[in-house]
Parts: structure tokens; C-alpha cells; sequence
């Protein structure tokens, strides 16, 4: 769908790299830029186990189908190569500080300036403008915790618990697509670029926009509550008899309260006083959901899933890792897809599909994850430097 766009990545860990990674899947000639040392991410989720396992799944998952050149963009000579090749790019896709990109000759109004049709897309932690543009932020730290998303996942009186991993990076790198697009498509109107902007604090608020919404509106905002205090005991969390758990919601209709009362077997229950109204179900939340924990641990999962399908609710089993990789249905959906591990293609992995489907056909990747400046030569020959300059470059330390 993007084939003859081309997309130069000078971006570490994960937030624009798996921005740069879907438009690759989508068919653009992405050129990912590292420093001779490499992105951060080959090294920061290796050697952490004593099992000693082999690979980076993560980085492989991000920099899929990419091109890889390794460039010191801090001396003249490499900030000079990124900057011929950006003028021939339509997007460029970066996580560097601002203040960094100034200081190498590659901030916004510079490679704007060179070439007017350019897409400047830049992933920050808290946006550029304000007091903090230069702030150093992962998403943890700006998605996670300063946005709000953290305090309003824990229940009352628990204690913080971290996001896993790149959740909110890739949940950035979605938006950043998105805005590319946007991009993208105003310039087949007016030929001209645009500077993309995305942050993982907006990203997280936006994440939290319903309540923050309702924070906005009224100024007070209703807690998560624990389990067995739940605002809607039948929209809640339940165990099973073979320690499964499943997750139940009533649509906002009037029937699926009582149907929800009755297959669990307490038919009649939602027209009772203290459980009629959303309202009196809050207020004596506890003893119902202490009812719903007895019946729902009488069956198994199996007998439970046949029991809410037959009754057309809206239920879902709450899966580990493990089995979501095993589901019949994720698979379906398309959320898994073959990676080439080499150039052949013969051979290949298992991992995470972009989000989108287009006309039901799931993306072919083209190439593997890079190798460290794997394809150096060849993206400096495309831009006309001959092998002689080439291999000084090499020799002097800016390419490798």
C-alpha cells in the first residue's frame, strides 16, 4: 500500500521504531539510522535471564522489514549523510531530543528547509512545547505514570504496579502512523510536508480520555475499586472451579442484567430493592459479588463458556500470555505473522502483527530485522557515494 514511500527512522527502543516498523508493513522502504555502538534496544533485553536464552524478540518485533545503517551523526561527515538522505525521504521518524537535533544540523526547520515536501515526525516523552520538551522520558515514566493511567488502574489502598513492557511506546507508535497518514494525505492536496507530533504523555492521556473527560467536567472522578467492592458486581471479574478466571459485562441494555442474574442462577435477583437500581447494586456490591463468587465456582471454564455463549453475553476468559499465543481466534484476527530470519525468506519466526487488516490479506514482511549497519553500503551507493568514500567513511569511525 506504501510501496515508493520512503521513511528514515534515527530512533531508539520502541516508540518511533514500531511507528517505522508498521509503515514498513505496509509497504515502505523503511532506513533505520543507529550509532556505530547500535540502538539501545539490541542490548537492553539481553543477557537478563539466567536461562541464558538466545535472541531480542522485542527488537525484533520492532525493526522487522527495515534497512539498517549505522551512522555517527555527532561528527559533520555523518550528519551530512543523514541529511542527503532525508532530502530524498518522505518521512522521517525521530525520538531524539530536541535540543540534540538542533546541535547536528537535524531539527525541523533545517531538513524542512531542504526539502519542503518532507513528513518531520517527532516522538517525544511531554510534547514540544512548554518547560519540559527536553525532558528525557520512557513510557513508564510519561505514559504510565505521569498521565494519569498508573494511580487510576490501582484499586483503592494498593500500590503502583509498572506497565509492561512498551505498551505504551507501541500505543504511541499507532498514533504517530496515524498521524503520518494524516500527513501524508493532506500532501497529495497541497505537496507540501508537515511537522507530526507525538508524545507518550498525550498518547496517555488520551488513553485515559474518559475519565479525564469526566474529571474535566464535573472535577471529581470515581476510584478504581477492588474487586469485591465493584461499582457493577455483574461487570466484574470471576473465578472458576478450575482456577480459571473470566471477565463479565452487561450490555447497556435492560435484559442483560436479569439474564446475568439467571443463568448463574439467581433469576429474579436485579428485581429485589437492594439490587434493582445501579445505584442500590454499588451500594450493596459486597454481598453480591460474594453470591456471584459462589456460583461462578461451582463450574469449570469450559461449562461456564457454553453456558454465557448459549445466552448471548458479553464474556471473555482472562488469558496469560501463553494461552493468547495458542487462541484459535487471535490467529483468525490476524495477530500473529511470519518474520524471515534470513535474506531467502526460507526461514522465519512467529511474532506480533501491525493492528490493521486491509481487504482481509495479512502484510507479508519483506526482510528480516537488520543486522548492525547491514545495509550501510547499499543505502550510501543509492545516494551516490562511491565505494571509495564509502570505505574512508568507515575507516574514520563515521560509518560502520
Amino acid at each position: 500500500m506504501l510501496e515508493g514511500i520512503k521513511v528514515v527512522e534515527l530512533a531508539t527502543y520502541m516508540a518511533g521504531p514500531s511507528a517505522a516498523m508498521i509503515l514498513s508493513d505496509w509497504g515502505a522502504d523503511a532506513i533505520k539510522i543507529e550509532s556505530l555502538d547500535g540502538d539501545a534496544g539490541r542490548k537492553a533485553f539481553s543477557g537478563i535471564s539466567r536461562n541464558k536464552l538466545e535472541g531480542n524478540p522485542m527488537f525484533t518485533f520492532d525493526n522487522r522489514g527495515k534497512r539498517g545503517i549505522c551512522v555517527n551523526i555527532r561528527t559533520d561527515e555523518g550528519s551530512k549523510i543523514v541529511q542527503d538522505l532525508v532530502a530524498e525521504a518522505d518521512v522521517f521518524i525521530t525520538n531524539v531530543r530536541p535540543a540534540a537535533l538542533k546541535r547536528v544540523g537535524l531539527d525541523h526547520e533545517q531538513l524542512k528547509a531542504a526539502n519542503p515536501s518532507l513528513i518531520y515526525t517527532i516522538v517525544t516523552g511531554y510534547g514540544l512545547q512548554g518547560e519540559e520538551t527536553n525532558r528525557p522520558g520512557f513510557d513508564i515514566v510519561a505514559f504510565w505514570a505521569r498521565s494519569g493511567l498508573c494511580r487510576m488502574m490501582m484499586p483503592k489502598g494498593s500500590e503502583p504496579v509498572p506497565v509492561r513492557a512498551a505498551m505504551g511506546d507501541h500505543m504511541t507508535g499507532i498514533t504517530t502512523v496515524a498521524g503520518i497518514m494524516g500527513a501524508l494525505y493532506e500532501r497529495e492536496r497541497t505537496g507540501k510536508g508537515k511537522l507530526v507530533e507525538a508524545s507518550l504523555l498525550r498518547t496517555g492521556t488520551f488513553m485515559l480520555g474518559s475519565d479525564l473527560s469526566t474529571q474535566l467536567h464535573f472535577g471529581r472522578l470515581a476510584s478504581t475499586t477492588p474487586r469485591a467492592e465493584a461499582i457493577e458486581p455483574t461487570r466484574n471479574f470471576y473465578q472458576t472451579s478450575d482456577n480459571n478466571w473470566l471477565m463479565l459485562i452487561p450490555r447497556g441494555n435492560k435484559t442483560d442484567i436479569h439474564d446475568i442474574c439467571k443463568v448463574v442462577g439467581f433469576e429474579g435477583l436485579a428485581k429485589q430493592d437492594k439490587f434493582r437500581t445501579p445505584v442500590d447494586r454499588k451500594e450493596n456490591a459486597a454481598e453480591m459479588v460474594a453470591m456471584f463468587d459462589a456460583a461462578f465456582a461451582k463450574k469449570t471454564l469450559a461449562e461456564w463458556a457454553t453456558i454465557l455463549d448459549e445466552a448471548d453475553l458479553v464474556w471473555a476468559p482472562v488469558q496469560h500470555a501463553s494461552q493468547v499465543v495458542d487462541d484459535p481466534q487471535a490467529w483468525a484476527a490476524g495477530s500473529f505473522v511470519k518474520v524471515p530470519t534470513d535474506k531467502e525468506g526460507t526461514e522465519t519466526v512467529t511474532s506480533v502483527a501491525s493492528p490493521i487488516r486491509f481487504d482481509g490479506e495479512d502484510v507479508e514482511i519483506k526482510r528480516p530485522t537488520p543486522e548492525l549497519g547491514e545495509h550501510t553500503a547499499e543505502v550510501l551507493a543509492e545516494l551516490g557515494y562511491e565505494q571509495q568514500i564509502i570505505d574512508k567513511l568507515r575507516a574514520d569511525g563515521i560509518i560502520n
